[in-house]
């Protein structure tokens, strides 16, 4: 059994390595720890790259938020623009819940034209790969529509846009979207992302083929990085990594903020050979992807050098094609749940449920839970 470990980094451990650049004098996302900087040899003049680029982002994120809010009149800009307190940035769910679980403007109310800014908002502020951030909220939209022609509750135009605070790079504000199977929370403050937990990603059905004949399966990166994780694991290892109790659901969803356990469980990485530590890692990243490039490649760098202190474990199998089937990544920061659930529309299926939380920093670590 691994000890017990509580794993709780106080807020300092979050903080920027001091940097400078052009602009004035600018830190560096949380993400990037001066020991993680350490730990991968990074130079006083790639940390000042990553500050440059990411107060880029930031910026890029501001203008588009602001050019959104330019299309709104005065009462739809009121939907948007809310206070970022603890009540309005814990309100997602993965259920189709609509405006009963949710703050912010639905996109069913919005015209084309301010439907085209409100998805620019979400393209600035998230990644650009292949089946990750920005890519695959479109596809989990997408996904929304296809169940939405057989079933009723279901479509893209249920999903909310919310701005938590006022959009800037000063002050602190929140990106706050989602829908059924969605939640993006992306917290910045005075000009840095500050967090970009809990993210919240689902889908039914798995894969599927539109009517024009395009194929989707947005969430088959991390289901088959998870699966690769675990083929790598000995008899033994597996045996050390099985958890003794049943998941339907992954444990830290919606309204759990907070809830970490106090133990970590399971196989600790430190046990693993280097190539099963790599394993670990591009488990991590397609979740840490919901962020935009240079946040997410810190945030990837800062969960690197805390693998010896992460854990892996799962129950079920290790397929990852039946019911109950699940998987834990649970470090100093990162926090990662995968499960397998029968399908609700499509009951012949699994779909897929996983979160993505930050021991830290959810919410920017704006909340205490």
């Amino acid at each position: 059994m691994p000890e017990n470990n509580t794993h709780r980094r106080s807020k300092n451990r979050w903080k920027k390595a001091g940097v400078a650049f052009a602009a004035g004098s600018a830190l560096l996302f949380g993400a990037v720890y001066v020991n993680a900087n350490a730990a991968t040899g990074s130079s006083t003049s790639e940390v000042s790259a990553d500050a440059a680029a990411t107060a880029d982002s930031v910026s890029d994120v501001v203008t588009a938020a602001n050019t959104f809010l330019a299309t709104l009149d005065e009462d739809q800009q009121a939907e948007v623009l809310l206070d970022f307190t603890e009540a309005n940035a814990t309100a997602w769910s993965n259920l189709p819940c609509g405006s009963a679980c949710r703050v912010g403007i639905a996109f069913s109310s919005l015209s084309d034209e301010q439907l085209t800014a409100a998805k620019a908002v979400l393209k600035a502020a998230t990644g650009t790969a292949t089946d990750t951030g920005y890519d695959q909220i479109s596809q989990i939209l997408a996904a929304d529509d296809y169940l939405g022609e057989t079933a009723s509750g279901y479509g893209s135009g249920n999903y909310y846009l919310a701005f938590l605070g006022t959009p800037g790079t000063s002050g602190t504000w929140q990106l706050h979207f989602g829908g059924h199977h969605l939640a993006v929370n992306l917290t910045y403050k005075d000009g840095e992302v500050e967090g970009t937990t809990p993210y919240f990603v689902g889908v039914e059905p798995t894969s599927w083929t539109d009517d024009d004949g395009t194929s989707y399966a947005p969430m088959a990166g991390m289901h088959d990085a998870m699966l690769a994780l675990l083929a790598g694991l000995s008899t033994s290892e597996l045996t050390e990594a099985k958890l003794s109790e049943s998941f339907s659901d992954v444990l830290l969803g919606p309204d759990d903020d907070g809830d970490f356990p106090t133990t970590k469980e399971g196989l600790a990485v430190s046990e693993l050979t280097d190539d099963q530590q790599e394993l670990v890692l591009n488990a991590i990243e397609p979740w840490v992807d919901v962020a935009d490039d240079t946040t997410a490649a810190s945030v990837l760098s800062t969960y690197k050098s805390e693998l010896d202190e992460t854990y892996i474990s799962y129950s079920g199998g290790t397929d990852l094609d039946t019911q109950g089937d699940y998987v834990r990544i649970d470090g100093p920061g990162v926090w990662i749940e995968f499960v397998c659930q029968d399908g609700v529309v499509y009951q012949n299926q699994i779909h897929y449920h996983t979160v993505y939380r930050d021991h830290s920093t959810d919410y920017g670590g704006e909340f205490s839970f």
